[in-house]
């Protein structure tokens, strides 16, 4: 079921009342040798495969930088199957960006690692998805993890700050303890435990991802515990899954206030999954100026502010502080991207999240093999099984 968006409001911000996108994405590609299950790119990105050309990018870095915007994440797929990367990286460097490299690191050598060096690159985030090969090379369906302990290894002896990401969910979050102790192992200063969202490829295995009450809290305690006793250093951080909270977050921290992703083919987003919204058009950077997205497009204008809420939203004595929360999430879960966060507990949908919490607190939740991240499964996948 699809629900077709109003007529656009009136334009809600103008150069003078709305900041510029302080955070600048790129996805420079869908393509990567890893095929996680909980990945958050479209679900039908093998039907996106255009990608833009060295140029275009170079140029949106400008204008983007011109517009205000300060930091930079590059990201993917896995953005070193670009060769440009290197190229990207020193335009943004001289223009003055802060640039974070998202990588599973696959793809990474010393010598390329060093190149990036040299062109200005600030900092680099590996991901890992477990502490043991078996379960790495399980949940991303490759043979990695002894590749991303050599990297790991060169970003330190480069002097890098070691920043470590593992998405957690209900295959792997009782070996927390483990992979904390890997990340200590490694030297890591930072450590992200990002518990999975259910948007794109996390939503298609939602009842074989989403963890159980009683691992999450047990999660917690081993974190807490490992905090205590690391003190400064190495700093954890954990996000806590939006389908055990009561109150929605807020998208991006706001929809259209800080953060843009520019997609492989040039589609400008105020979220990494906003594509999926049904009556909405997003621009493209090759045909529009990142002045005119950010300020003028109907996309970005749509779910700005609160003026485009209905009730309960409307009338909420929290809606300044959560804007509603999550336009995907509302679309995934409500069907219809102006309802309220199902996650919150006003929300008539509200039951949609309960039922799927109470489901994951059986032993089984479900006999349904997981659905890994490949280009056959992307173009199998229907709008249908989507939701």
């Amino acid at each position: 079921m699809s629900t077709v968006l109003p007529s656009s409001p009136p334009s809600l911000t103008s150069p003078h009342s709305l900041g510029p996108p302080l955070w600048l994405l790129f996805e420079l590609t869908y393509k990567c040798p890893l095929q996680c299950v909980f990945c958050y790119n479209p679900v039908d990105f093998a039907r996106h495969s255009q990608e833009l050309p060295t140029a275009q990018w170079l140029r949106v870095l400008r204008e983007a930088r011109e517009l205000g915007s300060v930091q930079l994440g590059l990201s993917g797929g896995e953005p070193l199957l670009r060769d440009d990367l290197e190229e990207i990286t020193a335009e943004a460097h001289r223009l003055g960006f802060y640039t974070n490299l998202i990588t599973s690191g696959v793809g990474l050598t010393e010598s390329r690692l060093r190149a990036l060096q040299a062109a200005g690159l600030d900092h680099i985030q590996i991901s890992f998805q477990d502490s043991t090969r078996e379960m790495n090379d399980f949940l991303s369906h490759t043979r990695t993890f002894e590749l991303k302990q050599r990297v790991a290894g060169w970003i330190k002896a480069l002097g890098y700050p070691m920043v470590l990401n593992c998405v957690v969910h209900r295959l792997n979050i009782d070996h927390l303890d483990s992979i904390i102790d890997m990340a200590v192992r490694m030297g890591a200063d930072y450590l992200e435990i990002a518990n999975a969202q259910y948007y794109s490829w996390a939503h298609v295995n939602r009842d074989q991802l989403l963890p159980s009450r009683a691992q999450l809290e047990a999660a917690e305690r081993t974190m807490n515990e490992w905090r205590a006793r690391l003190g400064k250093r190495m700093r954890i951080l954990f996000v806590v899954p939006d389908y055990y909270e009561e109150r929605p977050k807020r998208c991006m921290n706001g929809w259209g206030s800080t953060f843009m992703t520019v997609t492989p083919d040039g589609t400008a987003l105020p979220c990494h999954t906003a594509r999926m919204l049904p009556g909405l058009s997003f621009p493209n950077v090759t045909h529009n100026s990142m002045r005119e997205i950010w300020f003028d497009s109907e996309g970005f204008n749509r779910f700005r502010g609160t003026g485009w809420m209905k009730e309960p939203c409307a009338s909420c004595e929290e809606r300044e502080r959560d804007l509603g929360g999550c336009r995907c999430q509302a679309y995934l879960l409500a069907q219809d991207p102006a309802a309220a966060d199902p996650v919150c507990a006003k929300s008539p949908q509200h039951h949609v999240v309960t039922d799927a919490v109470a489901n994951a607190q059986r032993p089984v939740v479900s006999e349904k093999p997981l659905i890994f991240r490949r280009r056959e499964e992307s173009l199998a996948l229907s709008d249908e099984v989507i939701r």
